[in-house]
């Protein structure tokens, strides 16, 4: 029979609460251990009845904590997103002209995988920089201490000033900020960048920037200053064109206040498209459709990827896929990445609790989640109608669902590996 880990093991691997990802040592804790979580094994009913009521109970903690940590899987719309992301992280990382650094902008609504797309894209690309000058930096000054942080993550403040936009990006290197004035800051800012061997700094929640408020054009400002600092800017939020972000307000001194331009205000003046717009490639990362055979397979190559990381004691094959059950899930969700794993995680759980120990819809009726999001595209959930009255056929046997990630220093992003 396989063994379940120790309890020892078990207890070592789900105690202790990850560090946040917004400073250096809380990043390398993501970057070294985001791909060390040990699933469960998979056991049959019977193999579980066999074991003694302390085991059992450990092996179904850990059936949870497997549920509640599945892996990121990659789907197309992730892939378009990391390869764009990765392609300017290694191109810009590569040049030597003094030139500014072109960013990228990932918009997209909530719970589509924004900021767990470009946080594992990367912590891949700094695993192969890494790798690639044996970690060391290589800017770095003989003899003295080396903090090499080719990656940093950096969360937008809620209300953000330039003062402390720049004491956030400080604060990831533990770096004093005291009895600094603004200038000094934005010096301090650089000479980090520069000294730590940065090449690419991921600002999420940009769209905390709402661009009616002066400090938050000044803000724009900084983070356009960074780009002139040889790094690669990620900029991240939900729905970007919608913020006001690339449209740049514009001063009235008869009203005194910041306006947004129109399209045809916009033509009219010249500055259709704004600097923003010019210095950052803008990509969506957006939910699965289900209209055409490539989205219907797309979307069962995702389940079949969730079913196959399920540890459900009576779960038949095509669980997920099955029948009409990728429609309902669809139906459920919208397509939505985040809203689907949440389903799953906790029909999982209620399957556990039960005693049921499989997915069907009427567990997943019980199951309540919430879809009113205004903003949410309204033929998301819909399912067309199929000739006949068919249901899509399951993808062939020989593919194998969704795909984990796995580092790779190529022009398609984190490599994907059998899921």
């Amino acid at each position: 029979m396989t063994e379940v880990l120790p309890p020892g093991a078990l207890a070592g691997m789900l105690t202790g609460k990850p560090p946040r990802r917004d400073t250096f040592q809380g990043w390398q804790h993501y970057r070294t251990t985001r791909q060390q979580f040990t699933p469960a094994p998979q056991l049959t009913f019977a193999q579980w009845r066999v074991l003694s009521p302390h085991r059992r109970s450990l092996y179904d903690l850990h059936r949870t904590a497997t549920h509640v940590n599945l892996p990121l899987q990659e789907t197309p719309m992730s892939l378009k997103v990391s390869r764009l992301v990765n392609r300017r992280m290694r191109n810009n990382a590569l040049k030597q002209k003094p030139a500014t650094r072109a960013g990228v902008m990932i918009t997209g609504w909530g719970y589509q995988g924004k900021t767990e797309t470009v946080c594992e894209v990367a912590a891949s690309f700094e695993d192969a920089w890494l790798d690639m000058h044996d970690h060391l930096n290589p800017t770095a000054v003989a003899g003295t201490w080396d903090l090499h942080a080719p990656a940093v993550y950096v969360q937008t403040p809620v209300t953000a000033k330039p003062k402390s936009t720049c004491q956030a990006v400080l604060n990831f290197f533990g770096a004093s900020v005291t009895n600094m004035n603004l200038p000094q800051m934005i010096q301090q800012v650089a000479q980090s960048l520069h000294d730590h061997g940065v090449k690419a700094l991921i600002l999420d929640d940009i769209t905390r920037l709402r661009m009616h408020r002066a400090d938050d054009q000044d803000t724009l400002d900084l983070i356009r200053a960074f780009m002139s600092m040889n790094v690669t800017l990620v900029l991240v939020g939900v729905d970007i064109p919608g913020s006001g972000l690339l449209r740049e307000a514009r001063w009235d001194g008869q009203t005194r206040q910041w306006v947004m331009p129109t399209s045809e205000h916009a033509r009219v003046h010249g500055f259709e498209t704004t600097q923003t717009e010019r210095r950052f490639d803008l990509v969506e990362l957006d939910h699965f459709r289900y209209t055409t055979p490539v989205e219907m397979t797309a979307f069962h190559d995702h389940l079949g990827g969730l079913e196959s990381q399920l540890r459900l004691l009576k779960a038949e094959p095509g669980m997920l896929t099955g029948g009409s059950m990728p429609e309902y899930l669809l139906r459920r969700t919208g397509g939505v990445v985040g809203l689907l794993e949440r389903l799953i995680e906790d029909g999982a759980q209620e399957a556990m609790d039960s005693g049921q120990e499989f997915l069907d819809e009427g567990l997943l009726d019980e199951i309540v989640i919430s879809l009113d999001d205004p903003a949410r595209d309204p033929g998301a959930g819909e399912i067309p109608a199929l000739p006949d009255g068919g249901r899509m056929a399951s993808p062939s046997a020989s593919r194998k669902g969704g795909r984990r990630r796995n580092g790779s220093f190529d022009d398609r992003g984190p490599r994907a590996a059998g899921g």
